[in-house]
């Protein structure tokens, strides 16, 4: 964990070396100043030397400079160091996660890899400029006060280390109860976000059915445990004050009860005295201040694994040593396939798929919820790899070729249509970033989507809103298909993507495909008879087995799930889950 951690400091390894420099040289200063008071006392004032307070208190001048510059430096280089370590903490994680396969992502939730970007990288820079500094400054000081107050007076002195060790033992017991509270919270905050998310992305439901005290109340929940657990751990590090200053106040009354004894007795003077006390609160605050570190660093610890655990993922898709980088043509072949999404799984989501496609043709896959269509087509792609078997794409197996090389020839507009903030056309340039507006526009008409963008007042410069909610369900499914064809793919997967657009748009949209792109291989999953019954051949899918595969005139002759969704959907008797996908 340390060393996944520790490699993105990077280049604030200077700034991460400076800020203790200048911690120890302000500890240094810090220590010498009681010394120069304690001369200025003894052989000054007591003396009446005016001239020695003078110089003294010219050195002191000096020093508390050089002291107050030390701090400003420390904590100019540690706030650098511990903001520029979150940066790449967030930079390596949110580079990382874009490798992710479907199967690495399946592990975290959205929810979970927010709070780790956000709320556990804040905890490790917090904690990360408190070891700079404080964890740097707080023992050095101790010891420099603990040797200057044995220099000074043994007998006194030994009165601070009773104390530290009582302290510290505490301490300790504080610190370790406090832990498994602070381990425990962290985890808390991923149901805090996702109920946030939630409520958020899906606000238009959750008014439309009066559900905002379900949700309100939801939110309560998720705080509330966050309350209670922070509550718990909060009390346990209460205690830390108190015991602090029952040490510091025993210390003091000790320490000025036998140093009157010793000043009356001699063999101790009333600067050196003074010396003492402040040394005194050096060690106490010194061990306050590590407390603050191991409460810090424990908060810190639970967070460090839940970014370790991101920054640790590795993909469960590589590119092989020689990838191939061309896709020769749209020609699809499914060999004795079966694939689970868990690898150590016995059920299988398809089992034993056999298909040939060849290049150009439009296929249709046809089936109930729960019957893997969209999981026969990611394989496809590459989103996962088979478990048995292999997948062809232009004669070669998806595993051989270069994941971006294959998945810019293979493209997938997917079920949850997703558009970003932005105009249409920077939307339409995610298929190709360096397509013109006219390649943009001719997209669009293909996909039937240009007739809608020329009703808006800035057309192809309109302001798409995040997630595309200032647009219907139907255009922005559109929109997605232009997308995906500006890639001018060899394969074009429509997952279910014209559900949202009415029968006389599909049509047009299929007669576009055929007419226009006729070399590119084409798979729409449609719950519709009607927007693949004209498909070259239909794939019919039930329970992740093909059920059947031909024309529509070949299904309907022998497939009888096929005829009953036809006849369920012509006659108007119900949808396929009801009819066909028992």
């Amino acid at each position: 964990m340390l060393k996944t951690l520790s490699a993105q400091i990077k280049e604030f390894k200077r700034d991460s070396f400076l800020t203790p420099v200048f911690m120890i040289l302000e500890v240094i200063m810090e220590t010498v100043i009681p010394l120069l008071m304690a001369s200025i006392i003894d052989d000054g004032v007591e003396t009446g030397n005016i001239r020695h307070i003078y110089a003294v208190g010219a050195c002191m001048a000096v020093v508390a400079t050089f002291s107050l510059f030390a701090g400003i430096m420390g904590g100019k280089y540690g706030a650098r160091a511990s903001a520029g370590f979150a940066k790449n903490l967030r930079k390596a994680m949110f580079e990382n996660i874009q490798t992710f396969s479907f199967s690495n992502i399946d592990k975290f939730s959205t929810a979970g890899l927010v709070t780790r970007m956000t709320t556990d990288v804040t905890n490790i820079q917090n904690a990360y400029q408190m070891i700079l500094r404080m964890c740097t400054r707080a023992p050095f000081s101790l010891i420099c006060a603990m040797a200057m107050a044995f220099w000074i007076s043994p007998r006194l002195a030994s009165i601070y280390l009773i104390a530290v060790i009582l302290l510290g033992a505490v301490l300790a017991i504080i610190v370790s109860r406090a832990m498994k509270y602070f381990g425990q919270v962290f985890p808390k905050y991923d149901d805090l976000n996702a109920s946030v998310q939630e409520n958020v992305s899906a606000i238009r439901v959750v008014k439309a059915y009066v559900r905002e005290d379900h949700e309100i109340g939801k939110f309560k929940k998720a705080s509330e445990n966050i309350y209670r657990m922070f509550l718990k751990a909060e009390n346990v590090v209460a205690l830390n004050a108190p015991v602090m200053q029952i040490t510091v106040y025993s210390c003091i009354l000790s320490i000025s009860w036998l140093g009157a004894k010793m000043i009356v007795g001699s063999s101790l003077k009333t600067g050196q005295l003074m010396s003492l006390l402040t040394y005194c609160m050096n060690i106490l605050m010194s061990l306050m201040m590590l407390s603050m570190i191991f409460v810090m660093v424990t908060m810190s610890i639970a967070s460090a694994k839940r970014i370790s655990e991101v920054l640790n993922e590795k993909s469960d898709l590589t590119n092989p040593q020689d990838p191939v980088f061309t896709v020769e043509n749209g020609e699809i072949v499914f060999d004795h396939v079966s694939f689970s999404y868990k690898k150590d799984s016995s059920s299988r989501v398809l089992s034993d798929i056999n298909l040939t496609i060849r290049s150009g043709e439009t296929i249709g896959v046809l089936g109930g919820t729960g019957s893997s269509k969209s999981s026969l087509v990611n394989l496809i792609s590459r989103l996962y790899d088979v478990t048995e078997g292999s997948v062809s794409v232009g004669g070669r197996d998806v595993r051989t070729y270069d994941m971006e090389a294959l998945r810019n020839q293979v493209a997938v507009v997917l079920q949850n249509n997703v558009l970003f903030s932005g105009t249409i056309l920077d939307n339409l340039r995610w298929g190709n970033k360096e397509a013109s507006e006219e390649e943009c526009i001719r997209a669009c008409k293909l996909a039937c989507a240009d007739e809608f963008i020329q009703t808006f007042p800035d057309k192809y410069n309109t302001h798409i809103e995040q997630g595309g909610t200032n647009v219907s369900g139907g255009q922005k499914q559109r929109l997605c298909i232009a997308r995906a064809l500006l890639k001018k793919p060899k394969v074009l997967i429509l997952d279910d993507s014209t559900s949202a657009v009415d029968t006389a748009t599909d049509a047009r949209i299929r007669h576009a495909f055929a007419t226009e792109i006729p070399d590119t291989t084409k798979l729409i999953i449609a719950q519709r008879i009607s927007s693949i019954q004209n498909a070259d051949k239909i794939i019919v899918l039930e329970d992740g087995k093909v059920h059947g595969f031909g024309t529509h005139e070949e299904l309907l002759a022998n497939n009888d799930i096929y005829r009953d969704v036809y006849e369920s959907q012509t006659s108007g008797g119900g949808d396929f889950d009801e009819k066909g996908g028992a």
